[in-house]
């Protein structure tokens, strides 16, 4: 794996990897850095041991390959463009990580600063998801002095999900926010049954939060605010389906996504 220096938090990751180097035949992953994870509230939850990165692999939604094609395509645009080395910024599971195989790979798990990093020494930086949490006064500097020349970056984000069947389900979870978006398609879109939804609902890192400051949620006979939550969306989908919906029916379900590409010059 090259020098790699770890963290307990971040053990996980660095066995996934070592799996990926073998499977995918990365013929050098280069310097795999995965260093602490930043300490935001959020963020922090993947290193509690209340936290099962099981599920969170199993359950979160992963981006569709054609994401990430598309995001190639933009970087190979500028002729001067290199291929050599991509980070992965907030790599959390490495779900996004899988799918830079053009590069040697480096995994950083904070994104304020990258001491790690010599200048002008990147060609690519990604965040999926993490990018919610950067301090933006911090990272830009960061990122101008890291990338190369017609170096790329690419984040994004995707919002609460919503239901494709159920007119009880606005369709539109963005609002105002993003209208300037080339399509109202969904870029992430699953099949999942009602109880994978559930498991979904215990992968918030703000549902842990508030289990811990709230414990005696558990205790609600109904069960916990995510149970609750969980059993009023299958109540309404019985209401529009008209018969009982079970744990194991299946239901569309879409996850709009906003991205942001930019070029170093």
């Amino acid at each position: 794996m090259g020098n790699v220096t770890r963290s307990a938090s971040a053990l996980d990751v660095a066995r996934h990897c070592k799996a990926l180097k073998s499977k995918l035949r990365i013929c050098d992953i280069g310097n795999a850095f995965i260093l602490p994870i930043l300490a935001t509230s959020a963020m922090a939850t993947f290193g509690k041991s209340t936290f099962d990165t099981s599920i969170y692999t199993a359950f979160r939604p992963t981006c569709p390959r054609s994401l990430f094609d598309f995001i190639f395509r933009y970087h190979e645009r500028n002729k001067g463009g290199r291929w050599d080395r991509a980070v992965d910024l907030g790599c959390g599971m490495g779900q996004a990580t899988v799918e830079l195989i053009p590069f040697n790979m480096s995994v950083y798990k904070g994104a304020q600063s990258l001491p790690f990093l010599e200048d002008s020494s990147v060609d690519l930086v990604i965040a999926a998801q993490a990018y919610l949490w950067f301090d933006w006064n911090k990272i830009w500097p960061e990122l101008a002095r890291v990338l190369r020349k017609d170096g790329s970056a690419a984040f994004w984000v995707y919002s609460e999900f919503c239901f494709t069947r159920y007119p009880f389900d606005s369709g539109k979870p963005l609002g105002d926010h993003y209208l300037s978006l080339p399509s109202p398609r969904s870029v992430i879109m699953r099949k999942v049954t009602w109880d994978d939804l559930l498991s979904y609902l215990n992968t918030w890192s703000p549902l842990h939060t508030f289990h811990q400051l709230n414990p005696t949620d558990a205790e609600i006979p109904r069960g916990d605010i995510a149970v609750g939550f969980w059993k009023d969306l299958k109540e309404g989908a019985e209401r529009e389906d008209g018969r009982t919906v079970e744990g194991h029916d299946e239901v569309d379900i879409e996850w709009p996504l906003a991205l942001m590409m930019v070029k170093r010059a």
